[in-house]
């Protein structure tokens, strides 16, 4: 702000030397005014801009999409396998890491494993976990690592012959991911690829149920999408309660509380009550 002395004189036009001086100040003050703006403007284009790296980078939700279950890929033992080998009876969850990457891949089936360990479903039993590397360089090997140490940490009988582990070619591995939304970049300067973070819940027939974005997933929230995904074949009443009680939310990737659908819950059980209630005073009025 201009100080009011500078305005008085401006105003009444005292002295050369004065009105210079005071105009100046406004000048700089105009300057610094446009500078600031410039930068927020330059700062808020910069933004917009997105890093060739992560050009094309993410997932698309393609609910209801057909995963094309000839695809061959190698397990862990290095044997060929189909994705049909995994689906038919049960949900699949489905991670797409690659199993040298340094930082996020670990931190991703990191968090999907602590999930998973909260999850009272087991895997191998009410559903299939398959964990599938983008890299077309990598090995069995790799793959036999990764599985020892995942289905060691969780520890429950049956993770060995539910959670697999899958290497593939190029053309697989694309044509796998496409189907799912799963985009990502290769970086040949740093042998790394780009890509986004998130698990694909599977139905039995191989469609796309339900999507989970980032290294951490509420666990409440999968074993809803894993008793929605079987078609309500695995879970109980107290689940299908609750899956009528929420619903996906594809933009969070999340279930939020249907509060219609709740209060509709509650007036039946109030019915309900009030029904027992008057036909046991009059059991009682009769037997007196």
């Amino acid at each position: 702000m201009v100080s009011a002395t500078c305005e008085t004189h401006l105003k009444e036009g005292r002295g050369t030397w004065i009105e210079i001086i005071c105009r100046a100040r406004i000048g700089a003050l105009l300057v610094v005014f446009l500078l600031s703006f410039t930068g927020c403007v330059l700062a808020l284009d910069n933004a917009s801009v997105i890093p060739p790296q992560l050009r094309g980078v993410g997932i698309d939700q393609r609910l209801n999409n057909q995963v094309p279950l000839d695809l061959k890929f190698r397990d862990e033992t290095g044997q060929s396998v189909t994705l049909r080998s995994y689906f038919g009876k049960r949900p699949v969850i489905l991670s797409l890491v690659y199993y040298s990457c340094p930082m996020l891949c670990p931190m991703a089936e990191d968090g999907l494993l602590n999930t998973l360990r909260l999850v009272n479903f087991n895997i191998g039993e009410q559903y299939e976990v398959v964990t599938v590397s983008i890299n077309p360089d990598e090995t069995p090997e790799m793959a036999l690592g990764k599985k020892a140490v995942y289905v060691g940490l969780y520890g429950r009988p049956g993770a060995k012959q539910g959670w697999h582990f899958l290497v593939g070619d190029e053309p697989a591995i694309r044509a796998l991911t496409e189907s799912v939304g799963f985009h990502y970049n290769y970086l040949p300067e740093t042998r790394q690829y780009a890509h986004a973070t998130g698990i694909v819940v599977l139905t039995p027939q191989g469609k796309v149920s339900r999507y989970f974005y980032g290294i951490s997933y509420p666990s409440r929230d999968i074993r809803l999408a894993l008793e929605e995904a079987s078609n309500g074949k695995i879970g109980n009443v107290v689940d299908a309660v609750l899956l009528y009680c929420c619903q996906y939310d594809p933009a969070t990737g999340k279930y939020d509380v249907v509060i219609s659908r709740l209060l509709k819950i509650a007036g039946a059980i109030t019915v309900v009550s009030i029904g027992t209630l008057i036909f046991g005073l009059s059991r009682g009025g009769h037997q007196s």
